[in-house]
């Protein structure tokens, strides 16, 4: 796919606790959900080049559900990662910057959804992230 989707978060604190709190299950499931009516009640990361990162999204009323399942291709430890998911691929970056991180997410889209759509969703994931890494 030649257009690429692009969402970011500056995050305050420091590149250790991001990469942490951002690849480890027992955060990310605190975090992975676009909306506050849903949850995220699994996640497992296989965090090596063929691993597995699996996560269970749900709607909190038992309404919908799906299951997002990628292999790693990169990955340079507390720096980034490159995953392929559906036939898709996604990069991750995290870039520190005096006791905050940058993280990006550039990521191919699917043709189900309109562009804008997918973006909000990626970033409002994004987001909580940011809000759940910051207060913790």
């Amino acid at each position: 796919m030649s257009h690429k989707i692009t969402v970011s978060a500056l995050i305050h604190a420091d590149v250790e606790k991001v990469w942490d709190y951002y690849t480890n299950p027992k955060h990310i499931v605190n975090w992975n959900f676009a909306d506050p009516s849903w949850h995220c009640p699994s996640a497992n990361n296989n965090m090596k080049i063929g691993g597995t990162y699996k996560a269970r999204m749900e709607a909190k009323d038992g309404s919908f559900g799906f299951d997002f399942e990628a292999i790693y291709t990169e990955i340079e430890e507390g720096k980034s990662f490159t995953y392929e998911f559906g036939g898709r691929k996604a990069s991750v970056t995290f870039n520190p910057q005096d006791q905050q991180t940058e993280v990006t997410i550039i990521f191919d889209p699917e043709t189900q959804n309109p562009i804008e759509m997918q973006q909000q969703g990626w970033q409002s994931i994004l987001n909580n992230f940011k809000n759940y890494t910051e207060a913790n």
